[in-house]
């Protein structure tokens, strides 16, 4: 690789750990697993230490992701909160012992296991928990205190305690609370969470405390950051003396600077991972001397006396009995393996979806095979690959008629989706009703994919109109509802129906129209009958609307049972207006802002909001349209193009400042 190929590469794996670091510790929705995170992360290191120049001080390796969210008041670590070094091979296991014994002679280690949550702090005076907060930087973290004690592992008062301590542990979701948890989302309608671990951070960062005492989070304390009138030898006898105080602490093997002897405690908590009641992601080995780990420090990110071992994602071979096909709310046909039943990560799974025909045809997957299957993230059964073919095996082909009403199933253009087009299709009624009563759409609370299917079952409703008929007598015949519940959710339904035009656009699930294209199709027509007037090319004049948009929204409102379904809505009281927020003043008349990066106090969407409430307009991409850029920590690609560009960059203190904030 050359040095102009390594910058380049630099500079792409830099805006992708960036991203992937926002959406992991700052929005709790990663987009990637941890062993894609790692494997980046790693290439990173080897290219700068290959090439010394490309360090930047800023670079991902150098700094611990995660910033203080604008919700909580921040808090400054008397500690800095540091992140570890990760190493996924015994070989650099055995390095690290090796770095480790230059400093010292026959040092001592400990070897704990990893847990997947969220890093906090807990301090204490007198004995009393004053503050707790989350790592954020390592430097600035959140103040989550009254969240925290609602945690009812972490002691609010310890006995015979020094005057001042200060711990780091993980806070965690078992495995038993987020099962629980993501049947209540599901039955509820509401997005689940991806894994436990951002279920948990998702959970403590909740400004009611009570949501967050109903997620029954745990912690496991795993590190003394400082004491008064103590002084403690090695990090073991910080861990014993933290158990006699009431903290549950992490378990911890002590071992000597032997590489086969560590390894082992290392396989040992390896094995045991599928039957812990919570997930781990590594093993974290650690010189157990406090002079020695002073001795060895830290670089601007690592402690350089600890190393995290990361486990390589859990892959195991089964045998693929079926695969079932799915009918999805716009009628695509899903593909879904059915094989025998594996432990993964700590769960069961016998079933993993296999996208579409192109995806089998690549993998040649066929019923009767042995696959290799693992869990994306820990959490999403994935298969890999196709092991080996069954003698007589044929190659899978999806049906040419859908599964449920068997209309025919036929390819969508140049889309890889299979489809069933018929509108009466018994799936697709039920996933539409779903999306139309979801929290992102009609937001009718309590009206979740069960009851859906129960009043599909009951014959009481056919389409999303059927819902505004509805009666408290239907409603009681329903089961698990009595006359409270059967009038919470009639409000709701009745509430609804002053939903603004973009929301009910949106929950008619017109194909490629999400929440924003909705809203960008009503700031140009503001009435139904403003959008049954325009065609494709109308559309398709939208700024920010492209072609394939355009002619869906025109498509849907040709169909007669589409136009048939919006005559029935507005007949039952619906209203479907749209009146754009008005703009405090016309300061950003006619200018285009581009946000990018993490900004110190302001979301996203309240920066937007800002914006356009002061005349202005909000894009995704920086063009020579583009009159500003707002830029935030961890900018990346937009604001080097705006620099290209000579484009004007602010930060969120000038925005403010112009707004009169």
């Amino acid at each position: 690789m050359t040095h102009d190929e390594a910058a380049k590469r630099v500079t792409e794996l830099t805006e992708e750990l960036l991203r992937m670091a926002h959406e992991y510790y700052d929005l709790d929705a990663p987009s990637a697993e941890d062993y894609e995170y790692d494997m980046k992360m790693h290439e990173l290191r080897d290219l700068e230490a290959e090439y010394p120049d490309l360090l930047e001080p800023d670079s991902p390796t150098q700094r611990v992701q995660g910033k203080a969210s604008g919700k909580f008041e921040k808090v400054s670590h008397a500690v800095q909160m540091a992140s570890l070094q990760d190493v996924f091979s015994f070989e650099q296991v055995a390095a690290f012992i090796e770095r480790v014994k230059e400093s010292a002679d026959h040092p001592m280690f400990t070897v704990e296991p990893k847990i997947d949550g969220l890093s906090v702090s807990l301090e204490y005076e007198n004995g009393i928990l004053t503050r707790g907060s989350t790592r954020g930087d390592g430097f600035t973290g959140e103040n989550v205190t009254a969240n925290l004690k609602t945690i009812r592992s972490i002691p609010l008062k310890l006995k015979d305690a020094p005057p001042l301590l200060e711990v780091r542990g993980e806070v965690y979701m078992p495995r038993a609370s987020f099962e629980r948890l993501s049947a209540q989302q599901e039955a509820a309608g509401e997005e689940l969470f991806k894994n436990p671990r951002n279920a948990a951070a998702g959970s403590l960062r909740q400004k009611d405390s009570a949501v967050t005492a109903a997620r029954r989070l745990q912690i496991f304390v795993f590190n003394l950051q400082r004491v008064e009138n103590e002084s403690p030898a090695m990090h073991s006898e910080t861990l014993d003396r933290l158990r006699e105080l009431g903290f549950p602490v992490i378990p911890y093997t002590r071992c000597p600077a032997d590489a086969e002897v560590i390894r082992a405690a290392i396989e040992k908590i390896g094995n045991s991972r599928s039957s812990l009641p919570y997930d781990i992601d590594g093993v974290v080995i650690k010189a157990d001397s406090l002079s020695l780990r002073e001795q060895l420090g830290s670089t601007a990110k690592y402690p350089k006396w600890a190393v995290a071992y990361k486990f390589p994602p859990e892959e195991k071979e089964t045998k693929l009995r079926s695969i079932e096909v799915q009918v999805g709310r716009t009628g695509v046909l899903t593909p879904v393996a059915v094989f025998d039943e594996i432990q993964l990560a700590g769960t069961s799974v016998s079933r993993a979806v296999l996208h579409n025909q192109q995806f089998i045809t690549d993998k040649d997957i066929r019923v009767g095979d042995i696959i290799r299957v693992r869990k994306a993230g820990d959490i999403i059964p994935e298969v890999l690959a196709s092991v080996s073919h069954e003698p007589d095996s044929v190659p899978y082909i999806l049906p040419e008629r859908c599964p449920v009403c068997g209309a025919p199933a036929e390819k969508d253009g140049e889309e890889a989706a299979v489809r069933c087009f018929n509108p009466a299709c018994p799936a697709q009624i039920f996933r539409s009703i779903v999306h139309f009563a979801s929290k992102s759409a009609m937001n009718i609370d309590g009206l979740g994919p069960a009851i859906v299917q129960q009043l599909l079952d009951e014959k009481m409703i056919a389409s999303p109109a059927d819902l505004y008929t509805l009666t408290k007598e239907q409603i009681l015949r329903l089961d698990g509802f009595k006359d409270k519940s059967a009038e919470n959710l009639l409000r709701a339904i009745e509430n609804s129906k002053n939903q603004p035009l973009d929301r009910v656009i949106a929950a008619l699930g017109i194909r490629n129209i999400g929440q924003n294209a909705a809203a960008l199709l009503c700031r140009r027509f503001s009435s139904i009958d403003a959008i049954r007037c325009a065609d494709a090319a109308d559309f398709a004049a939208i700024d920010g609307f492209g072609e394939i948009m355009a002619e869906s929204v025109a498509e849907a409102f040709r169909e007669p049972a589409f136009s048939a379904l919006i005559d029935t809505l507005l007949e039952r009281g619906l209203t479907m207006k749209y009146e754009e927020k008005q703009a405090s003043d016309s300061r950003f008349a006619g200018m285009t802002f581009v946000l990018t990066g993490t900004l110190p106090t302001m979301k996203r969407e309240d920066a937007k909001a800002l914006i356009e409430a002061h005349g202005g307009k909000v894009a995704g991409s920086v063009s020579k349209k583009t009159s500003t850029v707002v830029a935030g920590d961890d900018a990346g690609s937009k604001l080097i193009k705006a620099q290209e560009l000579g484009i004007e960059v602010i930060d969120e203190a000038e925005l403010l400042r112009r707004c009169g904030s």
